[in-house]
């Protein structure tokens, strides 16, 4: 688990900021879900022989004794909110969300114990319009921040009809075990299709050798995935069609979605996203079709520092010196009232004492540009000395009562 600290938080600002500004231009409402869920949440969402379920989940009894869970993941809150509160049978919703998840891994690049995540859910929609309108949505955020990432879409098709094609996925590795490592040995008659998601090297070969599951869909898959194709070129989204890009679940269907780097190591996958039209059901609500994506932000913030390196924390507009008992008291005052009347203002109050010598070294170091001066000379004549620390400008003294239409030039 990593602190963010106040010369990284500017970046993760701005990235959150255009998050949130593209979410909104495309009509999606924020949620706020718990960071804790019951255990048997994500169990049956995610699923109990999933290596996130079996390893990765932070999971504990608490004194009622129930069993809790930090969420690893966002989709699965969002679902059993939706259903908890009504928000799904007949109903067309656009969610979106962003906080912190937690999953029990070895760290690596980009890669935390802690980690965030900003999230879309769009429930209630079925056709591939609206899956085009989240890789839409998607590219539109790339093209924000100056990052370039490849799009990689499949169709995994009906239950149906990858069941058919699981069962001959698994006739294939069968017949070649001894070459399959040991996470892969115990997928094959759990979760095979998370084989072809292996990072193994040495099981390339094997895995491009693979059925592949776009010879096994159905038509109803086939004409949904052509019509989000065309609806992508028509757009100008470039994308690669990957036959071996998969999701190991049962509720997945149809669309599936990632957007990759190669600049993050093994771990390239900086956004993923597919159709969930099972999981409503699932987890007890009426069938509810539905997509969503997922981007890990910090592996989006490792692409955006590398484009454009940390930004400065913004330097305050105005320092304030003050000296004397009397012109401390007249110094909150005044600080307060231009706060009041200049709200854009940026303004730090000299705290901790010390003459006008060291508060200027404060202030020149806070890099404002311009001091105030407060003592009780200028306090006697109602009036604050202004000193300009960036420009070659001549000190003066400003009226009180003049003084924050003086400093509206520096907002």
């Amino acid at each position: 688990m990593k602190d963010i600290l106040p010369q990284e938080t500017p970046l993760w600002q701005q990235v959150e900021s255009t998050l949130r500004e593209v979410f909104s231009a495309y009509g999606y409402s924020e949620i706020r879900l718990p960071l804790a869920e019951k255990a048997e949440l994500f169990q049956r969402s995610i699923g109990e022989v999933t290596d996130i379920v079996e390893k990765e989940m932070y999971t504990f009894e608490d004194l009622n004794h129930e069993r809790l869970s930090l969420r690893p993941e966002g989709t699965a809150g969002c679902v059993r909110a939706g259903i908890e509160h009504g928000l799904l049978h007949n109903q067309i919703q656009r969610l979106w969300y962003m906080g912190a998840m937690f999953r029990h891994e070895r760290p690596q690049k980009g890669r935390y114990r802690q980690f965030h995540q900003a999230g879309i859910e769009a429930l209630g929609m079925e056709g591939p319009d609206i899956d085009a309108e989240l890789i839409a949505m998607t590219a539109r955020i790339w093209k924000a921040l100056g990052v370039s990432l490849v799009l990689q879409i499949n169709s995994l098709g009906t239950l149906a009809a990858r069941q058919v094609y699981r069962a001959h996925l698994v006739e294939y590795f069968s017949a070649h075990r001894d070459a399959l490592d040991e996470d892969s040995q115990r997928r094959l008659n759990t979760n095979p299709l998370r084989i072809l998601d292996s990072k193994n090297p040495d099981m390339r070969e094997l895995i491009l050798a693979a059925p592949q599951l776009p010879d096994y869909l159905d038509a109803e898959s086939l004409t949904h995935f052509e019509r989000l194709k065309s609806l992508l070129d028509s757009a100008g989204v470039d994308y690669v069609v990957n036959p071996r890009l998969v999701r190991g679940l049962d509720y997945y269907s149809k669309t599936v979605f990632e957007w990759v780097t190669d600049q993050l190591g093994a771990q390239g996958t900086v956004c993923a996203g597919g159709r969930y039209d099972g999981l409503v059901e699932q987890l007890g609500g009426k069938a509810t079709p539905a997509i969503g994506f997922a981007i890990g932000l910090e592996r989006l913030l490792s692409l955006v520092e590398a484009k454009t390196g940390l930004l400065a924390p913004p330097a305050p507009h105005v320092y304030l010196l003050v000296a004397g008992e009397l012109a401390a008291l007249a110094g909150v005052k005044l600080a307060e009232s231009l706060r009041d009347t200049l709200p854009g203002l940026r303004l730090v109050m000299n705290c901790g004492g010390g003459g006008f010598k060291a508060q200027f070294k404060r202030a020149d170091k806070s890099g404002a540009r311009v001091a105030l001066m407060l003592g009780d000379d200028e306090l006697a004549k109602n009036v604050v000395g202004v000193k300009f620390l960036r420009e070659d400008r001549a000190q003066q003294e400003v009226s009180m009562h003049t003084l924050a239409a003086s400093l509206r030039e520096f907002i």
